[in-house]
């Protein structure tokens, strides 16, 4: 059994890039994130919050990333959001992208995507334990 949670076509409020004169500016940047957990978590055996991971800690701590500042590139924003996941013992590994739109003219979208097995996840958080402890 494998088992993710799936957050897809989040339009996150964020400043994102720098622009001139002229530029086309992008008027959405919008996040998929896949989570891989353990299938405990989802195949459950009675109906209870206690018996799942509950998510919504981490949306609210992504919208408080994708709002603290300018940024000047996705990536950054992108690493932050990997790095809250990892404060997460419950994610195993992640696949995120964010993109933006439009990027021609009121059209198409441009983005990035990170996957983050977990062996790379696992050195995140030790990275994170050395920098805090």
């Amino acid at each position: 059994m494998q088992s993710t949670v799936e957050l897809r076509d989040l339009v996150i409020a964020c400043d994102i890039g720098t622009y001139g004169p002229g530029d086309v500016v992008p008027d959405a940047h919008v996040l998929d994130l896949t989570l891989k957990i353990d299938p405990e978590l989802v195949f459950i055996d009675a109906d209870g919050m206690d018996r799942v991971f509950d998510y919504d800690p981490l949306v609210v701590e992504i919208d408080r990333l994708a709002r603290d500042g300018h940024y000047h590139t996705q990536e950054r924003l992108m690493t932050r959001i990997v790095e809250a996941c990892a404060g997460y013992a419950e994610i195993e590994a992640v696949d995120i992208a964010l993109r933006k739109s439009p990027v021609l003219a009121g059209a198409g979208s441009l983005g990035v995507r990170l996957v983050v097995p977990a062996d790379q996840l696992a050195a995140v958080r030790s990275r994170l334990a050395r920098s805090t402890g």
